[in-house]
């Protein structure tokens, strides 16, 4: 059997520097905005975008691909959809206030007896 080799500062890549295993990555969606306008503006190859900002090039090309199919949404239905959102929203807070009248009123009637 091959020996193992330690790495050269004595701590396993996979984990951190107290032997923990670290989480995975969780990026905002700032910071992953921020990341796919610099590679819109093609001033900079990915692989430069990727190393600046400490990625991996497979990550920017998916988080680039992911924005250009969501701008669609960008421009037809988000108004629309916050609208209905709205008006669900209303129409339950209205339903919800009349139950709690006939419940007030059931109550009071119950009181006077």
């Amino acid at each position: 059997m091959a020996k193992r080799r330690s790495s050269s500062l004595g701590v396993c890549p996979r984990r951190g520097p107290k032997g923990r295993r670290r989480g995975r990555a969780n990026f905002s969606p700032k910071f992953k905005a921020r990341v796919v306008l610099h590679a819109f503006r093609g001033n900079l190859m990915i692989q430069e975008i990727a190393s600046k900002h400490k990625l991996h090039p497979n990550q920017v090309n998916t988080w680039k691909r992911q924005a250009i199919d969501g701008l669609g949404d960008v421009f037809t239905g988000a108004a629309d959809r916050t609208r209905q959102d709205h008006d669900d929203e209303v129409h339950d807070l209205h339903a919800k206030i009349g139950q709690l009248a006939v419940e007030r009123d059931f109550f009071a009637k119950e009181l006077k007896r």
